[in-house]
């Protein structure tokens, strides 16, 4: 399926409803066609803006649209926001959900112990699956290159990667091929959330689509750059490009030639 597509700060996201996004990957793994999967929002657009070289990593991604930022800048740029919010902490238990076929999941990410938890709750959820291999992010190069290891002498469906982005779409880059996972897809907080580490917003609020307001309430140190100034500047960026007065940083060449 050719995914249509919207631009944004130079990233191209695909622009799909939420069955039409699940049927996209389950197709993929049964097929065995792999695909990395990564997810914007407003806080992805900003480190885009700035920086060329992000920008061509997640070239080899297929991007989907995660909150009401990006639905904003679309709506702004293209005249339309996106068919649907993909964000990976409701794609992923839906996905999950809809395939009846037995899966073979990994888990890689998050701090020590959040991932054997996370397994813990795909695996009552979503029992026809099978969490096949767990680590934390927090692990030296020889742990990772033995996890890394043990995917491609048995590959999985779905790696799912928690290490907070960018940090885990160049991880993906760097060290996941087909080899190791049909598809690979950085999740942010998935599984802080699926361990119960970090609450989530009630219905209402995500809803309403305010569920990064109740995440900054919980983490107002870690989060106030990410929302009180990265989303004006999210916007003031739009408005540019709307305008036609500035777009993303392009690589520059005295730089890429220098040394």
């Amino acid at each position: 399926m050719d995914a249509p597509r919207k631009m944004l700060f130079g990233l191209s996201i695909s622009d799909l409803s939420r069955d039409d996004a699940i049927a996209l990957l389950l197709r993929a793994m049964r097929l065995r066609n792999p695909m990395k999967i990564a997810f914007c929002n407003a806080h992805t657009a900003n480190l885009a803006w700035g920086d060329p070289v992000l920008r061509q990593v997640l070239a080899g991604f297929t991007v989907l649209p995660d909150g009401v930022g990006v639905d904003l800048g679309a709506k702004l740029l293209h005249g339309q926001a996106f068919a649907a919010n993909l964000n990976g902490t409701d794609l992923v238990p839906a996905l999950l959900a809809a395939e009846s076929r037995p899966l073979r999941i990994a888990l890689f990410g998050a701090r020590p112990g959040i991932a054997e938890r996370a397994a813990e709750v795909i695996a009552k959820a979503s029992p026809q699956h099978r969490v096949v291999a767990c680590s934390d992010g927090f692990v030296g190069k020889e742990e990772t290159t033995l996890f890394l290891e043990s995917l491609r002498q048995a590959p999985v469906d779905m790696l799912l990667v928690a290490m907070g982005n960018p940090v885990q779409e160049r991880w993906i880059a760097q060290h996941v091929t087909g080899e190791h996972a049909t598809i690979a897809m950085g999740v942010g907080a998935l599984f802080d959330f699926l361990a119960g580490e970090v609450p989530r917003a009630p219905l209402w609020l995500r809803q309403a689509r305010l569920e990064w307001l109740y995440r900054l309430a919980q983490e107002p140190g870690r989060l106030f750059r990410r929302y009180v100034l990265g989303n004006p500047q999210f916007m003031l960026r739009v408005l540019l490009v709307k305008l036609g007065l500035a777009g993303p940083r392009q690589v520059d060449p005295d730089r890429s030639t220098a040394g």
